[in-house]
């Protein structure tokens, strides 16, 4: 692998520059996560959304803070902390509908965008006489409304499904960090 990469000095300046430790870091923190998602999801979900909730909040009073002393986009800023504050303090206060809420939001984006994807699809497949394209936006558009028609059981699903991912990436991660590791240390030889 090495003998490629010394080859191909982008991707050689790429890994050597990479900490491979903190992909491992990142791979460990994604399969403790993906594994508390699938064991218990919705206990995780609802410590997830206070968590983020209470990001918001602080991300908000910073941004606020921030107007002393950089007042470009003065406007935008003040409303994006407006904003920040209220829906961290929104979802602290009340948590549990906080995690539905944005769980159901995150469902009708998902299936609104798979509406909009299915759409361009099947136009595709008309223009190019595709079928391949037609038969991936038939299925994005069923994927679509079934999401929109059961919101409420596609939110109970997705943190599984997140979960399920979080621990193939969080895998993913920590094997990619020992193979940068490897490459560091014989590109350094």
């Amino acid at each position: 692998m090495s003998e490629d990469i010394s080859n191909k000095p982008e991707i050689a300046a790429v890994v050597g520059s990479m900490p491979w430790w903190l992909v491992l870091v990142w791979g460990i923190l994604a399969l403790i996560i993906g594994i508390l998602l699938v064991a218990n999801p919705l206990t995780t979900v609802f410590y997830l959304i206070l968590f983020m909730g209470a990001y918001w909040f602080v991300g908000g009073i910073f941004t606020l803070i921030s107007l002393f002393g950089d007042r470009s986009n003065m406007g935008w800023k003040l409303f994006l902390a407006i904003i920040s504050i209220i829906a961290g303090i929104a979802i602290m206060s009340y948590p549990i509908y906080g995690s539905i809420i944005v769980l159901t939001l995150l469902v009708f984006i998902i299936g609104f965008w798979a509406l909009i994807i299915g759409g361009t699809k099947i136009y595709e497949a008309f223009r190019s006489k595709d079928a391949g394209a037609g038969i991936l936006g038939i299925l994005s558009i069923i994927f679509g409304i079934i999401l929109l028609v059961y919101p409420y059981g596609a939110a109970y699903a997705l943190p599984l499904v997140a979960g399920i991912i979080a621990i193939i990436a969080g895998l993913a991660a920590i094997i990619v960090s020992f193979q940068v590791k490897k490459t560091q240390s014989k590109l350094n030889s």
